[in-house]
């Protein structure tokens, strides 16, 4: 891996080219979304069926649109059975944590009033999960198991279909696992223009979420506001901040497990020692001689690789805050402390065995987490993303007397003479 020294200058050049990973520089292929949005706004099932057809290369229609239950048992024999009691302990861990985020409703009065928050599911919401170069059973469940502990009534799912028409057998068997009733095989911007729009076979939902392709997060970006969504993810991340304590065979691990996602794929260590620093760019090259996704990872570390060599930790927790990373590895002496300094992050991995993959399988907080160094005002995906909150005001009469000429004046100090007169006709 490149190693850098952390400079203002070479800093800057670092966050330039993150930059270039934005969703926000596709023109072309936002032009192409467009067009599908659009066709299957307008045609519904008929266009979905095309753009498959098109770019899946199955052939998929109104009779084998949703997965039947004789497919699902054929998901259950493909898959080892000993994934699905993983799988199912998964489930357990990670609905337990999200149900510490659940809120409900609260009410207070005062003074002649009732005021409170009614807490409510939606109604319906869609689940994307990707197929393609691999399959990804626990975006099922980290999708899935939130919106359940919400209390979302009606959970659908989308995924791609493989040239035979079927979906992955284990995002299946996840899926049936977490509870969904729904699986429509359909993936890229169609499956979205598909659950955003609504087509005769899939009811419109009220909001998408969950990870996809270039395509995906911009058909996301696009229908927002139509439906909700829950961010418009990019390529994943991993940042380590280590000391000279850090083992350099872990960092560098640690450092590959992201890297081998995509070519767009960020990972970043930021260190105080210029030895480990060294040290870590050797074990990388060593890891790489037995990986199977090394032609990936080599795209990865080239790209959007490097080692940030800091004067001191300050320096270093600096740009770590500036980055925002996805997923941020503390691994140096005195971690919890550092924990306190970081503003902006998606998760937040301790220790030197808080392995980043924990997180995005078993350790239970959600893996949907902001990229791009949305961090600095976005969260992970959470129990909140599946409820809406409504305010609840009651007043007596004698609650409004109080405050009526209050009212009327902030009303007539913004020239809104209907609203001064709403209440004032009730003192007539």
């Amino acid at each position: 891996m490149k190693i850098v020294k952390l400079t203002r200058e070479s800093f800057g050049s670092i966050l330039i080219n993150m930059l270039k990973r934005s969703p926000d520089n596709y023109p072309a292929e936002e032009a192409a979304v467009a067009a599908i949005l659009s066709d299957v706004k307008s045609r519904g099932d008929a266009a979905v069926f095309e753009y498959t057809k098109r770019f899946d290369r199955a052939d998929i229609g109104p009779d084998n649109f949703i997965v039947t239950k004789e497919e699902e048992e054929e998901a259950y024999r493909a898959v080892d059975p000993e994934l699905v009691e993983v799988i199912r302990k998964a489930i357990r861990r990670i609905r337990a944590f999200h149900e510490h985020e659940r809120q409900e409703s609260w009410f207070c009065t005062e003074e002649g009033m009732v005021l409170g928050q009614r807490v409510t599911p939606l109604a319906r919401v869609g689940i994307y999960v990707p197929g393609g170069k691999a399959a990804y059973p626990s975006s099922v469940l980290m999708n899935v198991i939130p919106a359940q502990v919400a209390g979302v009534p009606d959970i659908v799912m989308c995924t791609p279909p493989g040239r035979d028409g079927k979906a992955a057998p284990t995002t299946l068997v996840a899926a049936k696992e977490a509870g969904v009733k729904t699986v429509y095989k359909v993936g890229g911007a169609q499956a979205v223009a598909a659950m955003a729009f609504g087509t005769e076979s899939l009811p419109r939902v009220d909001k998408i979420t969950g990870p996809g392709n270039i395509f995906v997060a911009l058909a996301k970006k696009a229908v927002y506001g139509h439906v909700s969504i829950d961010s418009v993810a990019g390529p994943s991340e991993v940042m380590v901040l280590a000391d000279e304590t850090a083992n350099p065979r872990y960092v560098a691990a640690d450092l590959l497990s992201q890297a081998e996602h995509d070519e767009l794929a960020s990972a970043i260590l930021v260190t105080t020692s210029m030895e480990l620093a060294e040290e870590v760019s050797r074990e990388v090259d060593g890891f790489l001689e037995k990986l199977s996704r090394r032609e990936i990872i080599e795209k990865s570390l080239d790209r959007f690789g490097r080692i940030l060599v800091a004067d001191s930790m300050d320096e270093a927790i600096r740009a770590v805050n500036e980055i925002a990373s996805e997923h941020l590895e503390i691994v140096t002496k005195e971690p919890f402390l550092l924990m306190t300094k970081i503003k902006n992050a998606g998760a937040i991995f301790i220790g030197e065995h808080s392995s980043e993959p924990l997180g995005d399988y078993f350790a239970g907080p959600n893996h949907v987490l902001p990229t791009n160094g949305t961090a600095r005002f976005f969260s992970a995906l959470s129990v909140d993303d599946f409820v809406k909150k409504t305010s609840i005001i009651y007043s007596s009469r004698e609650a409004l007397s109080a405050l009526h000429e209050d009212v009327e004046r902030f009303a007539g100090a913004e020239g809104l003479t209907a609203h001064a007169n709403s209440v004032r006709v009730r003192f007539e």
